[in-house]
C-alpha cells in the first residue's frame, strides 16, 4: 500500500511528538558548552565594557559611581584620538585592498591543475599557522638593524624599516600580507569551486574570452566570497594591535598608533582609566558594526537589495 505525503507527514510529526523532548534536551547540552564559552568572553565582557564606559573607573580603584556622559566627551579630546583613527583607517585601506588582490590572484594560480598546484597551496598556506604575535617578533628581529639579515645593507643604504613613519608602516604591512595572504586565498579557492563548470562552458560557447569570463562571470559569483574575505580583513585591520606594539610600539613619533593601542595606553598607561578606554571600546564598536552593515549591503546583488 502506497504511503500518501499526508500520511508521510503524519508518521513523522508522530516520531517528532515521541522523540522530541528527548532530542530536544540532547541538543541542548550540544549547544552548552558553546553557549557558555560565548556568554562567558563575549557577552559578559562587553556588557563589562558598556558598565565601564559610563562609570568614574580609575584602574587601581575601582568603579567610583556613574558619569556619564563624561567619558564619551572625554574619550574624543584624548590625544592622538583623532591621529590614531587617521592611522588606523589608512592602514586598513592599503592592507584589504594589497591583501585580497594578492589572494585572489594565488587563488587564480592554485586552481589550475598542474603538477606543482599542493606544493603551492601548502607553501602559501603555510604562513597562516604561525600566530601573529610570533609573526611579529620573527619580522622585527628580520627588521633589526643591528641583528637582522639586512643590517648591512641598511648601513650601505642609509635607511631603517622601522625607523621611519612610512617605512614602519609599509614594513608591517607586509608582514600582514604575508601572514595571512594564504589564508583568505583558501577562502578565496574555496570561492572558486563553488563556481559550476557549466557556466564557464556555457561562457566559452558563447565566444567570452578569458577577461569577460573574469569579469562576467567569475566576479559576480564570487561576491559572496568578496564580502567575507573584505569584512575579515577591515575588521582585523580596525582592530590592529599585537603586530604594532611589537614591531613599532606606535612610533616613532606616534605615527603608527592605531585606534586598540589608543585604548590600551589610556587604560593601562598613563591616564590608567578604564572608564575612558571603555568609551573610546563602544565607540570602536559601534563604528565597526556600522562599517561591517555597510560592506554587506554593498556586496548584496541586485536581486537582494
Amino acid at each position: 500500500m502506497a504511503i500518501t505525503a499526508s500520511d508521510s507527514f503524519g508518521v513523522r510529526a508522530l516520531a517528532h511528538r515521541v522523540k522530541g523532548p528527548r532530542y530536544a534536551l540532547l541538543g541542548w547540552l550540544y549547544a552548552t558548552p558553546t553557549a557558555l564559552f560565548v556568554i562567558g568572553l563575549f557577552i559578559i565582557p562587553v556588557l563589562l565594557v558598556f558598565q565601564m564606559s559610563g562609570s568614574d573607573w580609575p584602574l587601581f580603584t575601582g568603579n567610583q559611581g556613574w558619569n556619564i556622559p563624561s567619558n564619551y566627551q572625554h574619550a574624543v579630546t584624548v590625544r592622538l584620538f583623532w591621529e590614531s583613527i587617521r592611522f588606523t583607517l589608512v592602514y586598513t585601506v592599503i592592507t584589504t585592498v594589497f591583501l585580497l588582490l594578492l589572494a585572489l590572484g594565488l587563488a587564480m594560480l592554485v586552481q589550475e591543475s598542474t603538477r606543482w598546484k599542493s606544493v603551492l597551496r601548502t607553501a602559501f598556506l603555510v604562513p597562516s599557522a604561525l600566530g601573529l604575535a610570533s609573526a611579529s617578533l620573527l619580522f622585527y628581529v628580520l627588521y633589526s638593524p643591528v641583528a637582522g639579515p639586512f643590517s648591512d645593507l641598511m648601513d650601505s643604504g642609509g635607511f631603517t624599516f622601522l625607523g621611519t613613519p612610512q617605512g614602519a608602516l609599509w614594513s608591517t604591512v607586509f608582514l600582514v600580507i604575508w601572514r595571512y595572504a594564504g589564508f583568505y586565498m583558501l577562502l578565496m579557492l574555496v570561492g572558486f569551486q563553488g563556481i559550476p563548470d557549466e557556466v564557464y562552458d556555457a561562457a566559452r560557447i558563447d565566444g567570452a574570452s578569458r577577461w569577460n569570463t573574469f569579469r562576467y562571470v567569475t566576479v559576480p559569483l564570487l561576491r559572496p566570497t568578496f564580502a567575507l574575505t573584505t569584512v575579515l580583513s577591515v575588521t582585523g585591520s580596525l582592530l590592529a594591535f599585537e603586530q604594532f606594539y611589537i614591531l613599532t610600539k606606535g612610533g616613532p613619533d606616534n605615527s603608527t598608533i592605531t585606534v586598540v593601542q589608543l585604548i590600551y595606553n589610556v587604560a593601562f598607561q598613563g591616564q590608567n582609566n578604564l572608564g575612558v578606554a571603555g568609551a573610546l571600546s563602544v565607540i570602536v564598536l559601534g563604528a565597526l558594526i556600522v562599517i561591517n552593515v555597510f560592506q554587506l549591503r554593498a556586496f548584496r546583488s541586485p536581486a537582494e537589495r
